[in-house]
């Protein structure tokens, strides 16, 4: 897949006015040829980018699709903080979350809270190795670091805190009423609007390095949508209005919220929340491992994240990232 950089990104950032654009003027602008800003336009356009093209009036692209802005994003955190953030924001990179786990895996110095996004990725991905339509500027792809200090054990309950964390962003920002699907994914309406993806790095005993993925639909084109084998919404599509800055700054807030109260006291209080907005709550739902497969009524989780299913009267506990949870139809 080609990258977003250099003259290519400037084209892209000159048609954010929603206004035609000759490319004549296009090029004076940038210091580029009219020919090197058609090879752009194509390229813009490779990446599923929709961009007019009218004889004598020039370019225009056709939705805005609201390019992230840096220094906007830590005005926005520091202004619900009262912190400087630690935000990197890249055109395209391959995944947010493979980004920080190779800084990790090469003894890089990460400072926990660091946070990473992009526009688009080139290999973006969700649980179980599947992969994850990263579409140029149409969602939020969205990696935290975080350093916990108590070893592996204890960030088991972890993607919980983000669940709930992605809850109350969503709330907060457009009264948006969701619902969590064991282990880590937020729905409305049964429709997956976003999933998180929560990898670790560490010692049974000692520090535990957690680099915790957030993928959000914001306004998904249908030609990604092609490679989405499950119902899915976006903002977009519910009708909001959204400013990536404010959101990647408000999620920040409360995905930190969400992790001091975890450091502090586990699951004991959010697993409760947790309940309340369980998407199967008494529901007949199917667990699958890939190799073995369970059947009963979803009651919710325990304190620790498993998963509660009652089969022939009896309640049974489920834990692991790699299981997948389907509603019996």
């Amino acid at each position: 897949m080609s990258q977003v950089k250099g003259s290519k990104l400037a084209v892209l950032q000159a048609l954010q006015g929603g206004e035609f654009i000759s490319g004549q003027h296009l090029g004076e602008q940038l210091g580029i040829s009219r020919a090197a800003v058609a090879k752009h336009i194509k390229s813009l356009c490779e990446l599923g980018l929709d961009i007019y093209k009218v004889n004598n009036k020039g370019y225009c692209l056709k939705q805005d699709i609201g390019l992230i802005a840096k220094a906007v994003v830590e005005n926005e955190y520091q202004k619900l903080s009262g912190q400087i953030g630690n935000f990197e924001t890249f055109a395209s990179i391959n995944s947010t979350n493979t980004e920080l786990m190779q800084r990790l895996a090469s003894k890089q110095v990460v400072t926990s809270g660091t946070v990473v996004v992009a526009e688009m990725q080139n290999a973006g991905r969700g649980r179980r190795g599947r992969v994850w339509q990263s579409p140029f500027g149409a969602n939020l792809y969205y990696s935290y670091y975080w350093l916990l200090d108590d070893g592996l054990q204890a960030a088991m309950g972890v993607s919980v805190a983000v669940g709930l964390a992605v809850f109350d962003c969503l709330h907060t920002l457009y009264g948006l009423q969701v619902s969590l699907k064991w282990p880590n994914d937020i729905l409305v309406n049964n429709q997956k609007l976003a999933g998180v993806l929560v990898e670790l790095d560490g010692q049974p005993e000692g520090p535990c390095h957690l680099v915790i993925g957030i993928g959000l639909n914001i306004a998904m084109p249908e030609n990604a949508s092609e490679h989405i084998d499950q119902a899915w919404i976006d903002l977009k599509r519910l009708g909001m209005q959204v400013d990536k800055n404010v959101l990647i700054a408000q999620l920040t807030y409360c995905l930190e919220q969400r992790l001091a109260q975890y450091q502090v006291s586990g699951l004991s209080d959010m697993y409760q929340e947790w309940n309340k907005v369980n998407a199967f709550a008494e529901q007949l739902v199917t667990l699958n491992t890939g190799q073995k497969t369970w059947q009963g009524i979803c009651v919710g989780i325990d304190q620790q994240g498993g998963l509660i299913l009652r089969q022939d009267g009896n309640e049974k506990t489920y834990y692991g990232g790699e299981i997948s949870v389907r509603k019996v139809m």
